[in-house]
């Protein structure tokens, strides 16, 4: 019986193992997938690059984690960024200050090959563009955010913690305000 046991035993550890690494792909895999939009993500809500860098790490530690433990999480992608977002908060909350926006650094160098009348009209009109996104409540910038990360309208709502019809009118409401911005 001892024999019969420790077989036993023998094979959950293999099974143990042979999930352990599938569980390591898995996260591997999904933080190359989303590492980049969770990064971004972080960097909307006001974390300074390196902060950022280290949260969307932390995020993917996190859901590891919470895999290993057995906990099943029925849309990783909408987990990762429900995390990423209370992360992400609690580190802005504790930096003093935000840099202002430059819309020097945010012009794609692309930009050089034109003429300078061009480059000051289409600085003005990323200045006027982020504006505007700053102009929206918090809310509207989360969900736009999110929504340009790829998410869809529920997986926003669960991320947020509002409804799926809530996210569709804070992203409604941004959407007009941009056009008119656009349209000016």
């Amino acid at each position: 019986m001892s024999s019969f046991a420790s077989d036993e035993q023998f094979v959950g550890l293999i099974r143990q193992e042979q999930t352990g690494t599938s569980l390591q792909d898995q996260v591997s895999r999904l933080f190359e997938e989303a590492r980049d939009d969770v990064y971004r993500y972080l960097l909307t809500l006001g974390l300074y690059p390196p902060q950022a860098q280290e949260a969307a790490q932390e995020v993917f530690l996190r859901l590891y984690a919470t895999q290993r433990k057995g906990e099943e999480i029925q849309n990783p992608r909408a987990w990762i960024f429900r995390v990423a977002h209370n992360l992400g908060l609690k580190i802005r909350a504790r930096q003093h200050s935000e840099e202002p926006f430059n819309p020097d650094v945010a012009t794609p160098s692309t930009t050089q090959a034109k003429t300078p009348e061009s480059q000051l009209l289409e600085r003005e009109r990323m200045t006027r563009f982020h504006a505007a996104v700053q102009g929206l409540s918090e809310q509207q910038r989360r969900c736009l955010f999110l929504r340009m990360e790829g998410l869809r309208y529920p997986e926003i709502g669960v991320t947020l913690g509002i409804s799926a019809s809530a996210v569709g009118e804070f992203l409604r409401r941004a959407m007009v305000r941009l056009k008119k911005v656009r349209d000016e």
